[in-house]
This record gives C-alpha cells, structure tokens and sequence, in this order.
C-alpha cells in the first residue's frame, strides 16, 4: 500500500531530472536510487524533508535536494515535504519551535508588541533567533526520527499483511 501511494504522489522523474530550478545538480539526478521506493529511502526520505521543512531558512527545497542526494533517499518526497512549511503554517511551525527552544534553553519568551523597524529587529534579533534556530533543530530532528520509525513500521506492516494474504490464498487454493 505505501508502495502505491507514494507512486501516485510523486512526480514522473525525467519531469523533475530536466526541471530548470534543479538543474544546478546536474547530472547528480541521473543516480537510479533517488528515485528508488522502497521503505530504505522513503523512511530517510521524511527525515530529511521534515527537518528541512522545520528550518527557518530560504532554499529549503534546495538544501532538502542536496541532503537527499547525500544521504541517497528519495529525492521527490524529500523536496515535496518541505512544503509542509508553507505561507499559511509557517507562522505556527515557527512559533511552536521558537517556543520549544526557549523551553528548553530555559529563556523567558518574548513579549509585548511587534514593532517592524530596524532598531527592533536588531535588539530582538538575538533573543529571538538562538531559541527559533534550537527548537527548529530539536523539533526537525524529532520529527524526522518519529517519521522515520513509523514509516519503516508501516511499510514493514503492509508487505507482511499482503504475505499472509498471499499465504492464505495459497492454502485455500491447494485445500481446495
């Protein structure tokens, strides 16, 4: 089953190997594996687009391809899962990581009104940026690692539900 999903979701590889904003990899797309599907590169696959995805940064399909290509996952589904942090969820995913940091560095948030002047980002800049830039970090590397185990677990699930299904029709068959 996650075998299929996952090849109705992503795109035709020869669409994605000629596309122009890609071809800064150049022949590095060429490589059969990162387009394999198997639950190997699709498992790593989540672990790189959702840390990617968790990074408040510009480019993160970009460095979500070059870690992809790296590692050697799958590279459509590491570039598709940055988009989780799109324009609408950026806001709240950031929040939560900043808040995550602060937490865990054990830093009072900030409070009071946003004020978009340069005098305010530079003061805020610091107090803001070192718990957003931590909590981005723990919270892209703990969701990777929860995808990673449940995407292996999955995967691993269907193939032996569909063993046993084929196992059972084999015994109804010769019993018959």
């Amino acid at each position: 089953m996650p075998k299929q999903l996952f090849k109705k979701l992503i795109p035709d590889p020869d669409k994605i190997k000629h596309h122009k904003s890609l071809s800064f990899l150049g022949d590095l797309l060429h490589d059969p594996n990162l387009w394999h599907l198997n639950r190997h590169s699709v498992s790593k696959a989540f672990v790189v687009g959702l840390f990617c995805a968790s990074i408040p940064m510009p480019f993160q399909m970009a460095l979500a391809a070059v870690i992809a290509i790296r590692v050697n996952c799958n590279l459509p589904i590491s570039v598709v899962l940055v988009w989780i942090t799109n324009p609408l969820t950026m806001p709240p995913i950031f929040y939560f990581n900043y808040l995550v940091g602060a937490f865990i560095l054990q830093k009072e948030t900030i409070s009071g009104e946003f004020n978009l002047s340069w005098e305010w980002i530079s003061r805020e800049l610091v107090d803001v940026a070192i718990p957003l830039y931590f909590g981005s970090v723990v919270v892209g590397l703990a969701c990777g690692a929860i995808s990673y185990f449940v995407i292996k677990y999955m995967w691993r699930r269907s193939v032996q539900k569909r063993w046993d299904e084929r196992r059972l029709k084999r015994r109804t068959a010769t019993d018959a």
